[in-house]
């Protein structure tokens, strides 16, 4: 069976990623440019988050995290991974079909849910039309999810890491299309959403058939192997409903003020990007690698997979977050600030990216510690931590609400964060040599802190020497600031042995 190539990996899925974001933001600048923070906007951004809600719910959340540890260890011992994959197919489609069905009928409640201060406003029936649109998709991309969770089990990742690149073209194009051809810019784009999730499907489907595991549609059966897998992923499914309440806390905060849910979710799209890039590709990476490694007994691979997982997410993310900290009105008000989205919209979001900005290295930390329960076939502890985070981001984000305004669920999302990586990590503990920390790690840490430290001081200064060009040229003042701060972190780095280029290309040739 293929091997699993690690950094050949992340490289593969944060590249793809990379571009899929990139993409993300030419959608979300056409997107604010067309309907600014107005009532389709806000519309639009609950619609899409209900079928995005339930997708992390059952998909990439609670079913993944149960189905790829036992499909990754089947394929390591040789046993038939397919037959196994073909049953969580059929488990997962079926249970999906009822919840579109459902969902489609209650589409006002759950609308209610996630954004009661819509009641009795346009927004909350447009909400609900788009809702009933857009729902399907959870259908597509859940389905797109397992097989693309069989794809990088057996080391192939990119197919299922360029799949939502088309999710962006197709919603992009779409909305061109009507504002092009006189049609509803909204309607467009939310009729974009179950095109795009099937086509998506079709991509791994098929990237799957060719490399030998074209799964056949079957009627559903509760065999031994999938109560095993129901049992696994009760837990994680608990675990990510506790994730959603977060978000609809957030959501609920932010309806009562008005705009608020449109900077929000262009906030939340920005911190993404890094988040989405670096940990991401950790975590699709290193769940099966861990899964196969724990079942060849392979202790000190695991270790080394783990530590370098981390320096790599630490090495990406802290300049990242020093980046939306200190920066962040000249990248909104460079990306959005045009059509509808007036400049007092564009400071509103900033506050967000920085606030989220805080809270990004435990985002990617989560990422990468979350495996080491998963590969082990340990549910439940994620979801005790996630209850104790749901608790502190409730708290904080009802609570400071009427006093900060909308900025509360962004400080509430930051917060329950870092509470959720420190428990994760404090768990972690006792898992032995596996999960602790070699010497390499330990030296770079503060070296990269020390580095991400002294961008911070170069963009500060940067920012404030480019204004004058700011004034002239946003988009090229803003490359400009981006790329001398990218060039003074790699600079600081090589300098002070935060992290060696070297040692990339080394491991690029191991396939490590």
């Amino acid at each position: 069976m293929k091997p699993i190539r690690m950094m050949r990996g992340f490289l593969t899925v944060g590249v793809w990623t990379l571009a899929s974001r990139l993409l993300g933001f030419v959608r979300d600048i056409l997107f604010a440019a067309y309907l600014g923070a107005g009532p389709a906007a806000e519309a639009f951004v609950v619609a899409f988050s209900l079928p995005n809600m339930f997708r992390r719910f059952f998909a990439e959340g609670a079913f993944n995290m149960a189905f790829i540890p036992l499909f990754s260890k089947k394929v390591e011992a040789g046993e038939d991974a397919r037959d196994f994959a073909e049953q969580a197919l059929a488990m997962l489609g079926t249970a999906l079909i009822v919840l579109t069905l459902v969902a489609t009928v209650f589409m006002p409640a759950l609308v209610w849910m996630m954004a009661s201060g819509f009641a009795g406003d346009e927004r909350f029936d447009l909400a609900v039309d788009f809702g009933r649109v857009a729902f399907p998709y959870i259908l597509f991309i859940s389905l797109a999810a397992l097989l693309s969770g069989v794809l990088n089990a057996t080391g192939r990742f990119a197919a299922a890491a360029a799949a939502p690149v088309l999710l962006n073209v197709i919603l992009a194009g779409a909305m061109i299309w009507a504002a092009k051809t006189g049609h509803d810019v909204g309607r467009a784009l939310v009729w974009g959403v179950p095109f795009a999730g099937a086509a998506q499907l079709a991509l791994v489907w098929y990237a799957a058939a060719r490399a030998g595991f074209g799964l056949r549609p079957r009627l559903p059966r509760l065999t031994p192997e999938m109560r095993k897998l129901a049992a696994i992923a009760a837990p994680a499914a608990l675990a990510g409903g506790v994730v959603q309440v977060n978000l609809l806390v957030g959501r609920q905060v932010a309806s009562f003020f008005e705009g608020s849910i449109q900077y929000l979710n262009l906030a939340d799209r920005l911190y993404q990007l890094p988040l989405g890039v670096v940990a991401i590709a950790i975590g699709v990476v290193l769940l099966p690698d861990l899964s196969r490694r724990l079942r060849a007994g392979d202790e000190a691979g695991s270790k080394s997979g783990f530590n370098r997982a981390a320096e790599f997410a630490i090495f990406l993310t802290l300049p990242c977050a020093v980046a939306l900290v200190v920066i962040p009105e000249p990248i909104i008000t460079t990306l959005f600030q045009r059509g509808r989205f007036t400049p007092e919209d564009a400071q509103a979001t900033a506050l967000a990216v920085a606030v989220y900005g805080v809270g990004l290295p435990a985002f990617v930390l989560q990422k990468v510690l979350q495996p080491l329960f998963y590969a082990r076939e340990d549910t439940r502890s994620p979801f005790r931590y996630a209850i104790v985070a749901m608790v502190v981001n409730a708290v904080i984000a009802i609570g400071l609400a009427p006093v900060i305004g909308y900025i509360a669920a962004a400080f509430a999302t930051t917060t329950a964060g870092w509470a959720m990586m420190v428990l994760l990590w404090r768990g972690s503990r006792h898992m032995g040599d596996a999960a602790a920390l070699d010497d390499r790690l330990r030296r770079r840490i503060p070296r990269i802190i020390l580095a991400s430290a002294g961008l911070g001081v170069v963009l500060y200064g940067l920012d404030i020497a480019l204004e004058p060009l700011f004034a002239v040229t946003r988009a090229g003042a803003l490359a400009l600031l981006i790329l001398g701060g990218t060039i003074a972190y790699f600079i600081l780095c090589q300098l002070i042995d935060a992290f060696r280029i070297s040692e990339l290309r080394a491991a690029m040739r191991r396939g490590r």
